[in-house]
C-alpha cells in the first residue's frame, strides 16, 4: 500500500527501496542485454546453421573455455567404430576407376590393410585439355583402429584452375563479396571451407592489399598468387607479402612440413593447433596442402584427430599442409561442373554437412573458390 500524500518515509525504507531498485536495474540489464546480443546472433546476415550461430555466441560473450571443455569432453568420448563404414558413407563415384595413364593423373593413394572397393583410387572430375581430368577425388581411412573413419581427398591441377579467396559476412568482416560472384560461375570448379574464426585463433587475413587481420610469423598460411596459384607456407620462413601475393589466410601451425606430420602433434605444445586437448577429438576436421608437382590437395573427414587428420595428407601425398575449419557444419567441399549457372553441384563425402550449393548465396564465414582457368595469365 502507497503512503499517503505528504508522509515522510524513514531513511532506512528509502535506502532499502533504493538498494532493491538497484538490484532490479542490474538484473534487467545482465537479462536483455545478453537477450539482445543473441537476437543479433541469430539474425546477422550470411548463411550459417542455428547451432553454429548459438556457439559462436556464447563464444562472444566470453565462454569460449566452456566451450573447448563440452567439446574435448563430448568428442573424446564418441570415439568412432572399427567396423568398416557403409556404402553410404562413401562417394558415389567411388568405384569409376581411371584405368588410362595420363600425364597429369595422379598416381593411386596406399589403401588401408583391408582395402574397400575404390578406396584410394582416383575419380576424375572436370575433363582436362589433351586428356586425363583438372579433379580427382577419392578416398582413404587413415585410422587403423577405427576403421570405420572415411578421408575424403581433392585433388586440383594448379596449371589448369586459378584460386580466390572471398571474405564472409563475420569472417573476417567487412570484405564486401559473400559469395561466389557471378562472374565466375560458369567456370566453377569447386568451393572449399576456410579456417577458425580469428578470435578463436591467432593467425591473420590479407587481401586486395589489405590486412584485415594482421598476419602473423611462423603461422600456416594459404598463400595465393597473382596466376590463381595456392602455396601452402610457414609465414615469415616460406613466404611474406611481395607483389605477387594478392590473399592469405593464415590458421594455426603447419601440421604437414617436408612430407612428414609436424613434430608436436599429439602434444599440441602451447596451443599451436587449437586449445588443449583440441588434437584428441574425433571430429569433423578439414586440412589443405600442396604435392611435390604444386598440385592443390584438400582433404576432410569425420571422426579424424589431428594425428588422423596429418596422416591423411601425407597419404594424399602432400608435401606442406595446414588445417583448416573443424567440426560439424563447418567442413565442406563442394564440387561443380562449369555451366551457365554452377551446375551439378556434389559433395566430396555424401556425409559432409550442409548443402551442396553453399557459398552460392552470402555465407558468414570466408571460403575459397576454384574455377577452371582460361589461361595461366597473371591478375592486373
Amino acid at each position: 500500500m502507497s503512503e499517503a500524500p505528504g508522509t515522510v518515509i524513514p531513511r532506512g525504507r528509502s535506502r532499502k527501496r533504493q538498494r532493491r531498485r538497484t538490484v532490479v536495474l542490474v538484473l534487467l540489464v545482465l537479462l536483455v542485454y545478453p537477450a539482445g546480443t543473441y537476437v543479433r546472433a541469430l539474425t546477422y546476415p550470411g548463411d550459417a546453421s542455428l547451432t553454429v550461430r548459438s556457439v559462436d555466441w556464447v563464444r562472444d560473450m566470453g565462454l569460449g573455455g566452456m566451450v573447448n571443455s563440452v567439446e574435448n569432453w563430448w568428442y573424446t568420448r564418441n570415439p568412432p567404430s572399427s567396423a568398416p563404414p557403409s556404402a553410404a558413407e562413401l562417394p558415389s563415384r567411388a568405384l569409376n576407376r581411371v584405368t588410362s595413364p595420363t600425364a597429369q593423373r595422379p598416381s593411386d593413394l596406399a589403401p588401408s590393410a583391408h582395402p574397400l572397393p575404390g578406396e584410394g583410387l582416383w575419380v576424375p572430375g572436370v575433363p582436362a585439355p589433351g586428356g586425363g581430368a583438372i579433379d580427382y577425388t577419392t578416398f582413404l581411412r587413415p585410422d587403423a583402429a577405427h576403421g570405420s573413419v572415411v578421408a575424403g581427398v581433392a585433388w586440383l591441377n594448379q596449371n589448369l584452375v586459378r584460386t580466390q579467396l572471398i571474405g564472409g559476412t563475420k569472417e573476417p568482416g567487412g570484405t564486401g563479396q559473400a559469395r561466389v560472384p557471378a562472374a565466375l560461375r560458369p567456370s566453377l570448379l569447386a568451393t572449399f571451407n576456410s579456417g577458425f574464426r580469428f578470435k578463436d585463433s591467432p593467425g591473420g587475413y590479407y587481401a586486395g592489399g589489405r590486412e584485415f587481420v594482421p598476419l602473423q610469423d611462423g603461422r600456416a598460411s594459404a598463400v595465393i598468387h597473382r596466376d590463381g596459384v595456392v602455396s601452402v607456407a610457414q609465414w615469415g620462413r616460406d613466404a611474406t607479402v611481395t607483389a605477387d601475393v594478392v590473399a592469405v589466410r593464415q590458421n594455426l601451425d603447419l601440421v604437414v612440413d617436408d612430407a612428414r606430420p609436424a613434430a608436436g602433434l599429439e602434444q599440441n605444445p602451447a596451443g599451436h593447433w587449437g586449445s588443449a586437448s583440441n588434437q584428441f577429438q574425433y571430429t569433423w576436421r578439414s586440412g589443405v596442402g600442396v604435392d611435390t608437382a604444386g598440385n592443390l590437395v584438400y582433404v576432410a573427414g569425420d571422426k579424424l584427430t589431428l594425428t588422423t587428420l596429418a596422416a591423411a595428407m601425407v597419404r594424399a601425398g602432400v608435401v606442406r599442409g595446414m588445417e583448416l575449419d573443424i567440426h560439424s557444419g563447418m567442413v565442406t567441399f563442394n564440387t561443380y561442373r562449369p555451366g551457365p549457372q554452377a551446375v551439378a553441384p556434389d559433395k566430396l563425402l555424401p556425409t559432409m554437412p550442409g548443402a551442396a550449393d553453399r557459398y552460392l548465396k552470402d555465407d558468414q564465414r570466408d571460403f575459397f573458390v576454384v574455377v577452371v582457368r582460361a589461361s595461366r595469365s597473371v591478375l592486373p
